[in-house]
């Protein structure tokens, strides 16, 4: 199993970017499809988006879609999250999470979700 840990959290005001970097160690996530969650405080974690093993296919949740892009780069074992338009509703942990999996369709749901990183904090201020 790949052991992931997420970076690029931070304070950021509204309308602002961020890009949060997730990489992995200890096997290669060449094969493994990869999430990224989120969990704001009182909250249960949610779904944001989703790239399969080859990046060719994305899905992202409806409160990010146009404003956030997934992309992974597997030569460097890495899944990143560009954030833009940040909204104070955007603020929560933010996690990442890998499945060895290469079919259709992406997964969504976080217990379909082996491996997890352990979060990293993102703070939008109004």
């Amino acid at each position: 199993q790949v052991q992931l840990v997420e970076s690029g959290g931070g304070l950021v005001q509204a309308g602002d970017s961020l890009r949060l970097s997730c990489v992995a160690s200890g096997g290669t996530i060449g094969t493994y499809a990869m999430g990224w969650f989120r969990q704001a405080p009182g909250k249960e974690r949610e779904f944001v988006t989703a790239i399969s093993w080859r990046g060719g296919v994305t899905n992202y949740s409806d409160s990010v879609k146009g404003r956030f892009t997934i992309s992974r780069d597997n030569a460097k074992n890495t899944v990143y999250l560009q954030m833009n338009s940040l909204k104070p509703e955007d603020t929560a942990v933010y996690y990442c999470a890998a499945k060895y999996y290469i079919g259709s369709p992406l997964p969504q749901r976080g217990d379909e979700y082996n491996n997890w990183g352990q979060g990293t904090q993102v703070t939008v201020s109004s």
